[in-house]
Protein backbone atom coordinates (compact mmCIF):
# COMPACT_ATOMS: atom_id res chain seq x y z
CA UNK A 1 0.00 0.00 0.00
CA UNK A 2 1.64 3.47 -1.40
CA UNK A 3 1.46 6.20 1.27
CA UNK A 4 -0.64 9.48 -0.01
CA UNK A 5 0.32 13.14 1.24
CA UNK A 6 -2.10 15.94 -0.14
CA UNK A 7 -0.68 19.35 0.29
CA UNK A 8 -3.74 21.35 0.17
CA UNK A 9 -4.00 25.33 -0.11
CA UNK A 10 -6.97 27.13 -0.22
CA UNK A 11 -6.92 30.66 1.54
CA UNK A 12 -11.24 30.97 1.53
CA UNK A 13 -12.13 27.48 2.29
CA UNK A 14 -15.47 28.23 3.57
CA UNK A 15 -16.63 29.80 0.43
CA UNK A 16 -15.70 26.43 -1.64
CA UNK A 17 -18.13 24.54 -3.10
CA UNK A 18 -15.77 21.62 -4.35
CA UNK A 19 -12.73 21.84 -1.92
CA UNK A 20 -14.51 21.13 1.72
CA UNK A 21 -16.45 18.47 -0.07
CA UNK A 22 -12.92 16.62 -1.51
CA UNK A 23 -10.89 17.30 1.86
CA UNK A 24 -13.73 16.10 4.36
CA UNK A 25 -14.24 13.00 1.86
CA UNK A 26 -10.30 11.83 2.42
CA UNK A 27 -9.94 12.19 6.09
CA UNK A 28 -10.66 8.74 6.77
CA UNK A 29 -9.17 6.78 4.01
CA UNK A 30 -6.35 4.70 5.20
CA UNK A 31 -2.80 5.78 3.54
CA UNK A 32 -4.14 9.41 3.32
CA UNK A 33 -2.56 12.50 4.89
CA UNK A 34 -4.35 15.48 4.64
CA UNK A 35 -1.69 19.04 5.29
CA UNK A 36 -3.75 21.65 4.69
CA UNK A 37 -1.10 24.42 4.65
CA UNK A 38 -3.36 27.59 5.69
CA UNK A 39 -4.90 25.69 8.81
CA UNK A 40 -1.23 24.85 9.57
CA UNK A 41 0.61 27.95 8.96
CA UNK A 42 -2.13 30.85 9.69
CA UNK A 43 1.35 33.37 9.51
CA UNK A 44 3.15 31.83 6.54
CA UNK A 45 6.04 30.69 8.56
CA UNK A 46 6.23 27.19 7.68
CA UNK A 47 8.05 24.14 10.00
CA UNK A 48 9.99 23.30 6.89
CA UNK A 49 11.62 20.03 8.67
CA UNK A 50 8.38 19.13 9.14
CA UNK A 51 6.97 19.35 5.52
CA UNK A 52 10.38 18.06 4.01
CA UNK A 53 9.42 14.59 7.03
CA UNK A 54 5.93 14.39 5.51
CA UNK A 55 8.00 14.16 2.12
CA UNK A 56 9.84 11.42 3.17
CA UNK A 57 7.10 9.71 4.74
CA UNK A 58 4.99 9.60 1.67
CA UNK A 59 5.06 7.88 -1.60
CA UNK A 60 2.17 9.98 -3.61
CA UNK A 61 2.29 14.06 -3.36
CA UNK A 62 -0.57 15.77 -4.48
CA UNK A 63 -0.71 19.56 -4.76
CA UNK A 64 -4.54 20.34 -3.99
CA UNK A 65 -5.77 23.84 -4.55
CA UNK A 66 -8.19 26.13 -6.48
CA UNK A 67 -6.33 27.00 -9.69
CA UNK A 68 -6.08 30.87 -8.82
CA UNK A 69 -5.02 33.44 -11.63
CA UNK A 70 -3.00 30.20 -13.48
CA UNK A 71 -1.60 29.27 -10.44
CA UNK A 72 -1.68 28.30 -7.21
CA UNK A 73 -2.37 30.50 -3.60
CA UNK A 74 0.10 31.93 -2.36
CA UNK A 75 0.76 29.86 0.56
CA UNK A 76 1.35 26.78 -1.97
CA UNK A 77 4.28 28.63 -3.32
CA UNK A 78 5.83 29.76 -0.55
CA UNK A 79 6.10 25.98 0.21
CA UNK A 80 7.74 25.40 -3.17
CA UNK A 81 10.25 28.07 -2.60
CA UNK A 82 11.30 26.92 0.90
CA UNK A 83 10.62 23.14 1.59
CA UNK A 84 11.94 21.89 -1.76
CA UNK A 85 15.24 23.05 -0.93
CA UNK A 86 18.70 22.25 -3.02
CA UNK A 87 20.31 19.38 -1.35
CA UNK A 88 17.18 17.85 0.18
CA UNK A 89 14.64 17.91 -3.08
CA UNK A 90 16.93 18.34 -5.92
CA UNK A 91 20.97 18.98 -7.11
CA UNK A 92 23.87 16.59 -6.38
CA UNK A 93 22.80 15.20 -3.16
CA UNK A 94 19.11 16.11 -3.15
CA UNK A 95 17.73 12.52 -3.49
CA UNK A 96 14.86 12.20 -0.75
CA UNK A 97 12.32 12.71 -3.24
CA UNK A 98 13.34 10.77 -6.68
CA UNK A 99 10.93 8.15 -7.74
CA UNK A 100 7.71 9.36 -6.25
CA UNK A 101 4.85 10.26 -8.17
CA UNK A 102 3.14 13.90 -8.01
CA UNK A 103 0.07 15.03 -9.18
CA UNK A 104 -2.02 18.14 -9.24
CA UNK A 105 -5.57 18.44 -8.15
CA UNK A 106 -7.25 21.94 -8.67
CA UNK A 107 -10.63 23.30 -9.90
CA UNK A 108 -11.51 25.94 -11.84
CA UNK A 109 -14.04 28.84 -12.31
CA UNK A 110 -14.04 28.17 -15.88
CA UNK A 111 -15.13 25.55 -18.51
CA UNK A 112 -12.72 23.11 -20.13
CA UNK A 113 -13.48 25.01 -23.46
CA UNK A 114 -11.72 28.10 -22.61
CA UNK A 115 -8.97 26.12 -21.41
CA UNK A 116 -7.65 25.13 -25.04
CA UNK A 117 -6.30 27.14 -27.79
CA UNK A 118 -8.43 29.50 -29.62
CA UNK A 119 -10.44 29.38 -26.19
CA UNK A 120 -10.46 32.72 -23.99
CA UNK A 121 -7.75 31.45 -21.53
CA UNK A 122 -5.12 30.56 -25.06
CA UNK A 123 -3.97 27.57 -23.43
CA UNK A 124 -4.94 24.08 -21.66
CA UNK A 125 -4.96 23.24 -17.73
CA UNK A 126 -2.00 20.59 -18.46
CA UNK A 127 0.10 23.82 -20.05
CA UNK A 128 -0.43 26.10 -17.51
CA UNK A 129 0.70 23.41 -14.80
CA UNK A 130 4.34 22.75 -16.92
CA UNK A 131 5.91 24.77 -13.96
CA UNK A 132 4.55 21.84 -11.61
CA UNK A 133 5.05 18.76 -14.15
CA UNK A 134 9.17 20.73 -14.64
CA UNK A 135 9.20 21.29 -10.02
CA UNK A 136 8.28 17.20 -10.33
CA UNK A 137 11.11 16.59 -13.12
CA UNK A 138 13.60 18.48 -11.34
CA UNK A 139 13.17 16.66 -8.03
CA UNK A 140 12.77 13.50 -10.02
CA UNK A 141 9.75 12.58 -9.29
CA UNK A 142 7.41 10.90 -11.39
CA UNK A 143 4.47 13.94 -12.51
CA UNK A 144 1.10 12.30 -12.82
CA UNK A 145 -1.93 13.80 -15.14
CA UNK A 146 -3.70 15.94 -13.30
CA UNK A 147 -7.61 15.51 -12.02
CA UNK A 148 -9.11 18.73 -13.04
CA UNK A 149 -12.59 19.97 -12.19
CA UNK A 150 -13.98 22.53 -14.46
CA UNK A 151 -16.85 24.88 -13.26
CA UNK A 152 -16.25 24.98 -10.00
CA UNK A 153 -18.53 27.76 -9.25
CA UNK A 154 -21.64 26.37 -10.83
CA UNK A 155 -21.74 22.92 -9.90
CA UNK A 156 -24.74 20.96 -8.61
CA UNK A 157 -24.87 19.00 -5.65
CA UNK A 158 -24.87 15.89 -7.76
CA UNK A 159 -22.11 17.47 -9.66
CA UNK A 160 -19.93 17.69 -6.73
CA UNK A 161 -21.10 14.25 -5.73
CA UNK A 162 -19.88 12.95 -8.76
CA UNK A 163 -16.59 14.24 -8.18
CA UNK A 164 -16.05 13.76 -4.67
CA UNK A 165 -17.07 9.73 -5.67
CA UNK A 166 -14.16 10.16 -8.42
CA UNK A 167 -11.47 11.83 -6.55
CA UNK A 168 -11.91 8.80 -3.15
CA UNK A 169 -11.78 6.39 -6.08
CA UNK A 170 -8.35 7.62 -7.29
CA UNK A 171 -6.79 8.02 -4.24
CA UNK A 172 -7.75 4.50 -3.33
CA UNK A 173 -6.91 3.15 -6.85
CA UNK A 174 -3.28 4.86 -6.97
CA UNK A 175 -2.92 3.92 -2.72
CA UNK A 176 -3.34 0.29 -3.52
CA UNK A 177 -1.56 0.39 -7.59
CA UNK A 178 -4.76 -0.72 -9.24
CA UNK A 179 -4.07 1.73 -12.39
CA UNK A 180 -2.30 0.77 -15.39
CA UNK A 181 1.02 2.86 -16.12
CA UNK A 182 0.01 2.77 -19.69
CA UNK A 183 -3.19 3.90 -19.01
CA UNK A 184 -2.20 6.95 -16.57
CA UNK A 185 0.18 7.96 -19.71
CA UNK A 186 -2.68 7.62 -22.11
CA UNK A 187 -4.88 10.33 -20.35
CA UNK A 188 -5.34 14.21 -20.16
CA UNK A 189 -6.80 14.10 -16.82
CA UNK A 190 -7.23 11.10 -14.32
CA UNK A 191 -10.65 11.79 -14.22
CA UNK A 192 -11.09 10.22 -17.36
CA UNK A 193 -9.71 7.04 -15.85
CA UNK A 194 -12.74 6.85 -13.02
CA UNK A 195 -15.37 7.00 -15.36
Amino acid sequence: MKKILIIFAHPALQKSKIHKRLTDSVKNIRGVTLNNLYENYPDFYLNIIKEQQLLIEHDIIIWQHPFYWYSAPAILKEWFDLVLQNGFAYGEKGKNLEGKQVLSVISTGGSKEIYCKGGRNNFTVNEFLIPYKQSANLCLMEYLPPFVIYNAQTLTSYDIDHHVSKYKQLLISLRDEKIDKKNIRSVEHLNELME
